[in-house]
């Protein structure tokens, strides 16, 4: 007989990992107990050497729907074990060292009772068990138990208690476990104060009412999981232009939620990886390509493609759409740009000018969390958003990364998130919004404090971007100053370059991968704005050996939400106004950039007055849609502009040279730095609109262009460095496009392609590269 103690790392509380623990255990017939601390799971188990082995080996592939094992290691138990059988003993405090489940989906077994009328959780709108439910938006502590949570207000009734013990019960210790007796309750309110009588709606229940109100017109207030949302009927143009003029969210995309797959293929084609996803414990918003067989509200998703949608993730939701045989727009309940509102008085104060009805509850979301967004390009799943059902998560580090102190890493301004790192594993927050906003950056310092006495995490070094007027790094310093804590300033591009590494597991040691980072801006080493970077990087440094021609922004921050200012500033750069005023006069873009302050906007230029150059292949994108008459006045949002120019491709043309030749591009190489120039490209396009080319047509041809000089560029860089493997990173490289154009492009080559997939190409998974640059630096150090 062996006695020994196994402890389990990862995602093991919360997730019925200590049930299937003891179901094993009694089919061994092993004798011992299993409790929950703050490292995870401890077993103590006596038995056979070789039942014990069998033990474990099940333990790994039996393991429940929701858990994950990051490490699991067995240790001689050298104490008498005081037990004839096997028991879960009671949780035990002591140094976190564990992980919190990411909240997740309703599971097919709730899904059922919930709509049978003979079981008790029928029309139960917080029915939950071992498999799904509440995790992260409910806890308050570490262990995941319901004392630490806000179930703790609700006492158990003995149906639930009875299930709760019930070993063989789907619902053993499922800490959110209730029902019409003793959980949560949903009701409905009218915005205006009025009081809301049954007769009005003659439906089986509030929660059933909503789905007449959303077919009648109205906009409902709907707290869920971990958020409030706003909901329409998204077929009925005249409600969903009311939300968006009462939102002030007057362009941006709206996310969609369908009562099941079915309605989904109505308006979109839903490949088997999409359907995955869309099914899955996460429950994500997936980007679909649109179809249109059915017509939604043109203003849902104007200039748009692609439609986000999600299925119902709680019982609640299912409930709502029961009887809904369209879809709705979900969206945040917020106003533009602020956290999504998770309080009932919060929502009545915000949302009262918006919302026709709230659908309140009575169960506290602890913590804010927004929607996952992801996107299948090619057989790959790519996170845009990682929040719901995904966050926190830890994500495991490569090799040499295992024997690291406790690093803090605070993020960006824009899509931030902030990344804990410890044991070899990091541990990123969910989607914090953009933190310019006063009430985000408010929620973001919330939130990094809920993380930090969670996770009892303690940073020994804080790592921030170099940017000198990012909130998040202006934080960082504070921190650090107060605590004395040494402080490392992580280039932006670095930073996502080594993100993208990070998750595709390359080790600490490996040599050096060219990276390619495109996107909006960053801070430069040397104080100017990158955003088109060449970066032969490892960890701990880079070199920069290609950029893409800066060119001024001018206006500053105007031309991000300018892009005319973009289309002018590069036709200057490329010394082609002129020609364009002498060939070109009777052009829209011509005619319309010749009435704007030129001699002023010369004036900035040359004297770089709050137009300072930048290398930003987003804003080169702006200027090309703006060019041919795509949001050429006015954006409401960074991107919309370059979002709106893929979606206008003539896919079918990219593979045929004569309908879309390829735009050039031109090559020069000074001061030790290759540059890639867009002169040949204007100079194409401008020919392109003179002879009336269609825009697509232009639009495909500038992104075929755009690739095909990408992986020259990687052409002429081999010749002199070792490359072997390319990371394509940076906001740019969500354009599936131009990803997949690259890809193949480089792989032709030999080339070995890094992308993204567990974090998001854009700043949303920032902090995770400034994390492990952070600990590289010290590793090398020391």
């Amino acid at each position: 007989m062996a006695t020994e103690e196994i402890r389990v790392r990862g995602t093991v509380q919360g997730v019925g990992f200590r049930p299937t623990v003891y179901r094993l255990a009694k089919a061994c017939g092993l004798r011992g107990n299993v409790c929950n601390d703050g490292e995870g799971v401890l077993i103590r188990v006596s038995g056979n050497e070789e039942v014990l082995t069998e033990f474990v080996a099940r333990l790994q592939t039996e393991c429940p729907p929701l858990a994950k094992i990051n490490k699991l290691t067995r240790t001689p138990y050298e104490s008498e074990l005081k037990f004839d059988n096997f028991v879960i003993s009671t949780s035990v405090s002591n140094v976190i060292n564990t992980e919190i489940t990411p909240d997740a989906a309703t599971c097919p077994q709730c899904q059922k009772e919930i709509f049978d009328p003979f079981s008790r959780f029928y029309r139960y709108p917080f029915t939950n068990c071992t498999h799904c439910g509440p995790r992260l938006s409910i806890i308050r502590a570490i262990p995941y138990d319901r004392c630490n949570t806000s179930m703790s207000a609700f006492a158990i009734c003995p149906e639930c208690a009875k299930e709760y013990h019930d070993v063989e019960n789907r619902r053993f210790h499922a800490q959110p476990v209730a029902c019409h007796v003793c959980g949560p309750t949903a009701w409905l309110e009218r915005a205006d104060g009025k009081s809301v009588t049954a007769s009005m709606f003659s439906m089986l229940d509030d929660v059933d009412a909503v789905c007449t109100l959303l077919q009648k017109g109205e906009i409902v207030a709907i707290k869920g999981l971990s958020g409030i949302h706003l909901a329409c009927d998204a077929t009925q143009e005249t409600v969903v232009q009311k939300l968006r003029q009462r939102k002030k969210r007057y362009d941006k995309p709206f996310a969609l939620m369908a009562r099941d797959i079915e309605i989904i293929e109505q308006y979109c084609i839903v490949n088997p990886k999409e359907k995955e996803l869309l099914t899955s414990s996460a429950a994500p918003i997936v980007l679909l390509q649109a179809i249109g067989k059915k017509v939604l509200a043109p203003s849902v998703a104007s200039g748009q493609n692609t439609l986000g949608f999600m299925l119902p993730y709680t019982p609640l939701h299912h409930l709502i759409l029961r009887r809904m045989n369209r879809p709705i727009v979900l969206t945040s309940g917020n106003l533009a740009d602020e956290p999504q509102c998770i309080a009932n008085d919060e929502a009545r104060e915000k949302l009262g000018t918006i919302a026709d009805y709230f659908l309140f509850h009575n169960r506290e979301i602890i913590n804010r969390v927004d929607d996952s967004v992801v996107r299948v390009i090619g057989d790959k799943v790519q996170r845009i958003r990682r929040a719901r059902g995904y966050a926190p998560a830890s994500i495991s580090l490569p090799p040499g990364f295992h024997k690291i102190p406790q690093i803090l890493a605070m993020g960006s301004e824009l899509k931030n998130t902030f990344c804990l790192l410890r044991d070899g594993e990091a541990i990123l927050s969910q989607h914090l919004g953009d933190l310019e906003n006063v009430a985000a950056f408010n929620a973001y310092q919330e939130t990094l404090n809920l993380y930090l006495n969670l996770f009892e995490h303690q940073p020994e070094i804080i790592a921030i971007d170099k940017h000198p007027e990012y909130l998040s790094s202006k934080l960082g310093k504070e921190l650090a100053d107060t605590n004395q804590i040494p402080i490392h300033q992580i280039q932006h591009h670095h930073a996502h370059i080594a993100a993208c590494m990070a998750e595709n597991g390359i080790p600490l040691d490996s040599p050096p991968v060219l990276g390619i980072a495109l996107d909006g801006l960053g801070y430069g080493d040397d104080g100017t704005l990158w955003g088109g970077e060449f970066l032969l990087a490892d960890y701990r440094k880079f070199q920069r050996l290609a950029i893409f021609k800066p060119v001024a922004m001018i206006g500053g921050e105007q031309a991000i939400y300018q892009p005319w200012r973009n289309t002018y500033a590069q036709l200057i750069a490329a010394h082609l106004w002129n020609d364009c005023q002498e060939n070109y006069p009777d052009l829209e873009i011509v005619k319309f950039l010749k009435n704007k302050p030129l001699k002023l906007l010369n004036q900035l230029i040359e004297k770089k007055f709050n137009s300072p150059p930048a290398s930003s292949v987003g804003r080169l994108f702006d200027a090309v849609a703006a060019a041919i008459g795509i949001y050429r006045d006015e954006c409401s949002y960074e991107g919309q502009a370059a979002i709106a120019l893929e979606a206008i491709v003539d896919v079918s043309s990219l593979n045929n040279d004569k309908e879309a030749p390829i735009s050039p591009f031109s090559f020069s190489f000074s001061d030790s730095i290759y540059c890639i120039d867009s002169r040949p490209m204007w100079q194409a396009l401008l020919n392109d609109l003179q002879q009336q080319i269609p825009k697509q047509v232009i639009a495909a041809k500038f992104h075929k262009g755009l690739a095909n000089a990408i992986v020259e560029m990687v052409k002429h860089l081999r010749q002199e460095n070792l490359i072997n493997q390319v990371a394509l990173t940076g906001g740019v490289f969500q354009n599936c496009i131009l990803l997949e154009q690259v890809t193949k492009g480089l792989q032709a080559l030999g080339i070995k392609v890094l992308t993204h997939s567990l974090v998001p190409a854009n700043d949303g998974g920032l902090s995770l590269g400034q994390a492990v640059i952070a600990a590289a630096q010290l590793i090398h150090e020391c």
